[in-house]
């Protein structure tokens, strides 16, 4: 698997050609409320998750979890079910908060942004609902080629008072559909912390919203910080369908944990 993402790595290499006109900034912002606009829901989302971690010297763990969303409110809930160990083990944001609950403790406590979901390299923010548009200020940094796709480069600059994983990002999305095809989070000080893929993204149609969501079959996860270190997340079983109010609780997530 290590073996396959990183030739992944390697063919989406990006290589700058001539830019074209600078897009002025409202139309930098539109670009960001399309792709936020693309994987809302009016209504509810669910999917199960498969993660795999690679780390280099160990050996891989894989793990399986429950994402539910409400994303006219912004709540977000994940529970894993597999491996014994981690089952039950759950994480719930819920008024700009992120919680996570421990049932070997039986205790809540709050997390960052960059926290480290079921300790991969993966945070809240790659299971819950794209906010680029709210969270961040961007700026035009060229058009490119990412492998075959013609993209165009935006660099993003956390917005004053706003809490996110990352101060900076770099996006590359294909020109020709507006996907989100990679990213790449820093540091304050400009170092390179995380490089993110999104090979293939999966359209579904939702009655609440009356038109179509987009959400990642794959998200492949690289750590610029301890090398050889990645994740990849796939999204299995996705539903669209209204969820219980009570799901989006700390008792319901104790419940699941019993």
């Amino acid at each position: 698997m290590s073996r396959l993402l990183a030739l992944a790595a390697l063919l989406l290499a990006a290589v700058s050609f001539p830019a074209a006109a600078q897009p002025s900034a409202d139309a930098l912002v539109a670009r960001l409320r399309t792709v936020d606009e693309r994987q809302r829901n009016s209504g509810d989302f669910q999917a199960r998750v498969y993660l795999e971690q690679n780390e280099k010297g160990k050996a891989d763990l894989v793990y399986e979890a429950e994402v539910y969303r409400r994303d006219d409110s912004d709540k977000l809930v994940i529970l894993f079910t597999r491996p014994q160990a981690e089952a039950g083990k759950g994480y719930l944001r819920i008024d700009a908060n992120l919680f996570v609950y421990d049932p070997t403790v039986g205790r809540w406590e709050r997390r960052t942004e960059r926290e480290r979901i079921g300790g991969t390299s993966s945070n809240r923010a790659d299971f819950d609902e794209s906010r680029l548009a709210d969270e961040y200020a961007p700026a035009f940094v060229g058009n490119e080629m990412l492998g075959r796709f013609p993209v165009e480069r935006l660099r993003l600059t956390a917005r004053p008072g706003v809490d996110v994983a990352y101060p900076v990002v770099e996006l590359w999305l294909d020109q020709a559909t507006g996907n989100l095809l990679k990213r790449q989070d820093f540091a304050l000080s400009g170092r390179l912390l995380r490089t993110t893929y999104y090979p293939q993204w999966i359209k579904v149609f939702s009655p609440s919203k009356q038109s179509d969501v987009y959400y990642p079959k794959e998200i492949r996860i690289f750590d610029e910080v301890e090398k050889g270190t990645n994740t990849t997340i796939v999204f299995q079983e996705v539903k669209l369908d209204p969820l219980q109010d009570s799901l989006f609780t700390k008792a319901w997530l104790e419940a699941k944990s019993r």
